[in-house]
């Protein structure tokens, strides 16, 4: 297990020093050659400390094309559960039996990452119980540029007297604002798969504005 761990340090510590200074000079790329990754996670509750993460899901975006064949999920051994949560995102303590653990799954899913952009609905939520994972594991949080389709929505909409913009819009809202189905909300790649939809329809719309790049999206 120590030769295990040491290996995934050691994965961190190669990722992360050579990304950098590529974290920065993404910014300087094109937005259609950029590599996005969209994630969700599904979680036992909203603490930070007490609850866990149950499943990530996450779907590459690139060209503005959404690489469904190369999408990610992993279920997570569950150390604690939540029976109200449970009744949410549906994914049950015995459900799926063969599950990695904690650290593995995090392996697998930094492996998948990379240096990529981040791109989730409520960003800080589930990075930060990403970066609780981490920190419970013995591993540096993650460095990696994030964005926010909430955020960024609010960057497409007009801004007049007569409107007035609220301080948060949830995902249900995205969805049935750019007419996206909902068939599989409230499971980590649905939530993905809704969220990465959303973030095209949000560049088209700040696109019909003006040409956009990839700095100004973080402005």
């Amino acid at each position: 297990m120590m030769n295990f761990f040491n290996k995934i340090k050691a994965f961190l510590s190669n990722l992360w020093g050579n990304s950098e200074k590529s974290f920065d000079e993404q910014l300087s790329g094109d937005i259609d050659s950029t590599r996005f990754v969209v994630l969700d996670t599904e979680t036992t509750g909203f603490d930070y400390t007490k609850d866990r993460i149950l499943c990530i899901g996450a779907i590459i975006l690139q060209n503005n094309r959404i690489a469904l064949q190369e999408s990610f999920e992993i279920y997570i051994q569950q150390e604690h559960y939540n029976q109200a949560s449970a009744q949410i995102h549906g994914i049950l303590r015995d459900s799926i039996l063969d599950r990695p653990n904690e650290l593995e799954a995090l392996q697998q899913f930094l492996d998948f990452l990379g240096d990529s952009i981040i791109v989730a609905h409520h960003t800080l939520f589930d990075v930060t119980m990403i970066n609780k994972a981490l920190e419970r594991n013995g591993l540096p949080e993650l460095k990696n540029k994030t964005l926010d389709t909430a955020v960024l929505y609010k960057k497409t909409l007009l801004v007049s007297p007569l409107f007035e913009r609220k301080d948060n819009y949830s995902l249900d809202e995205l969805a049935d604002k750019f007419d996206i189905s909902k068939k599989d909300r409230h499971t980590a790649m649905g939530d993905a798969y809704i969220t990465a939809i959303a973030f095209l329809k949000i560049l088209k719309k700040l696109r019909e504005k003006k040409e956009i790049t990839l700095q100004e999206l973080f402005k």
